[in-house]
């Protein structure tokens, strides 16, 4: 049985209607692995970028429990680093710890109203993390990951397209992210999913979810059948 070990975004547990289960079939990453007649293990969080992925790494227990199990890895962040942050990271995050609640409130609405202007007057930079420090990041699991499993075999993925009003509608950080990841996963011969060209219609179309970003069922099968096919090229176990 082939155990696909997934560090993804919110890509990874959205669906039409907003966040689902980890365990829901009907997640790409789900989808996967029935294709290959095994199971998902899911390691992701809202917004998270390639550093929150490393963080989840070194730093969640149950995450280390699975490291043995796994046939496959699945490196499904770096999408999330590609968006608009007009804010710096660390004052964006920030927001949920102000208090009192009334005032946590006000400034998080705040944002979330001006986001959308900020991200087309400053032409979506910076983004939420440089596609530098997405490669580092993305290098620094793999390479930590195979100090343990030196022959795990490993699929990334290129940051797919969004039409959300949230940030404005602008993606500019997107092509040179799924550039630098790319050429990173060419060096190393990691094989990678383009989710743009699996997703576009469908998100552009207007046939995912509402907030213009995650994706309806359609395209999530989409994309776990096409991981499958990728996983198969790897030489990963089957079933």
């Amino acid at each position: 049985m082939t155990t696909l070990l997934v560090f993804g975004d919110s890509l990874s547990f959205h669906g039409p209607d907003g966040p689902m289960p980890a365990d829901d079939a009907r997640l790409w990453p789900n989808v996967a692995a029935a294709e290959l007649g095994g199971t998902a293990e899911l390691v992701a969080g809202f917004g998270w970028t390639a550093r929150d992925a490393y963080w989840s790494l070194v730093g969640d227990p149950r995450v280390w429990t699975l490291l043995p199990k796994a046939d496959v890895l699945v490196l499904g962040v770096g999408s999330m680093d590609t968006l608009p942050s007009p804010l710096p990271t660390y004052l964006r995050q920030g927001l949920r710890y102000v208090r009192p609640d009334g005032l946590r409130r006000w400034a998080r609405d705040r944002y979330l109203a001006a986001q959308p202007w900020l991200s087309q007057v400053m032409g979506g930079r910076p983004v939420a993390l440089p596609p530098g420090l997405t490669v580092r990041y993305l290098d620094l699991i793999l390479t930590s990951i195979r100090a343990l499993r030196p022959t795990l075999p490993a699929v990334g993925v290129l940051p797919p397209e969004h039409r959300a009003p949230s940030y404005g509608g602008v993606h500019t950080g997107r092509v040179p992210g799924a550039m630098a990841i790319s050429r990173w996963a060419s060096s190393i011969g990691v094989p990678v999913l383009d989710l743009a060209s699996l997703t576009r219609d469908h998100v552009l179309g207007g046939h995912g979810n509402a907030d213009g970003m995650h994706w309806g069922w359609d395209a999530h099968k989409a994309v776990g059948r096409a991981l499958a096919e990728l996983v198969v090229s790897t030489g990963a176990k089957q079933t």
